[in-house]
């Protein structure tokens, strides 16, 4: 998939990540990390882990353990916890895809958790911010910025660094919690419906293209092998 490439000499500002973040941290500006990710650049280690290293350093089993012990039901913890790390890898990158067509990097080797003072998640961090866009879009060609020459290839690219992130999750979740392989994919989907519905409301942009587009990963992600809309449909309009 060929790739043109803008890249940043050190000490250039990504203005292109810093827009991205400023736009998504507008969308619920009482919440402001609830969509947007931090450089970790700029950010200090205290409370932040590595997704690549979760399984290794048994932070996700921890955060399962935690949660089933304020919870009634171990199920529901598991599933409080899928969907804060799927909301970390997806949810939040769905949201950029949806508002402006527009994504980062989630993948395994480049995505961070920041935990909150109870253990859960409230933020999440990129090593490389660059920023994939379409060709033709403003930011083409700027520093921090990779262009895809069309919307079907962002789909398949962003499938496919998604994939090992939730995988990861998905077995960690699997062994630690009982957390079944159907349900897993089927949050992995609701939070891709749910970023396409909500997302265009709250950021006042067409709510047909975030149908679109939301639709258009769902099926990168289904044609993978994935099984995100066996539970949960997506409007194709």
């Amino acid at each position: 998939m060929p790739e043109s490439v803008a890249t940043c000499m050190p000490g250039q500002p990504q203005v292109a990540f810093g827009k991205a973040c400023a736009r998504l941290r507008s969308l619920q500006p009482e919440h402001p990390r609830v969509y947007a990710v931090a450089a970790m650049s700029e950010q200090g280690r205290r409370r932040w882990w590595r997704l690549a290293d979760g399984l290794r350093e048994g932070r996700i089993e921890l955060m399962y353990r935690r949660h089933a012990a304020e919870m009634i039901s171990a199920d529901t913890a598991a599933e409080v916890v899928a969907t804060a790390l799927i909301h970390a890898v997806i949810g939040r990158v769905v949201a950029l895809l949806v508002a402006e067509g527009r994504v980062w990097d989630p993948g395994i080797d480049n995505l961070w958790i920041h935990a909150d003072n109870d253990g859960g998640i409230d933020w999440a961090g990129l090593d490389d911010t660059t920023i994939r866009v379409l060709d033709g879009d403003r930011l083409a060609g700027g520093p921090g910025v990779v262009t895809l020459p069309c919307e079907q290839a962002m789909y398949v690219w962003l499938a496919h660094r998604c994939e090992p992130s939730l995988r990861l999750i998905q077995r960690t979740l699997a062994v630690c919690a009982g957390l079944g392989e159907r349900r897993f994919w089927s949050l992995v989907g609701e939070s891709i419906v749910g970023a396409a519905t909500y997302v265009p409301d709250l950021a006042r942009t067409d709510s047909l293209v975030g149908a679109r587009r939301g639709a258009g990963l769902l099926l990168a992600l289904e044609e993978r092998g994935l099984p995100v809309r066996r539970a949960v449909g997506c409007p194709v309009r």
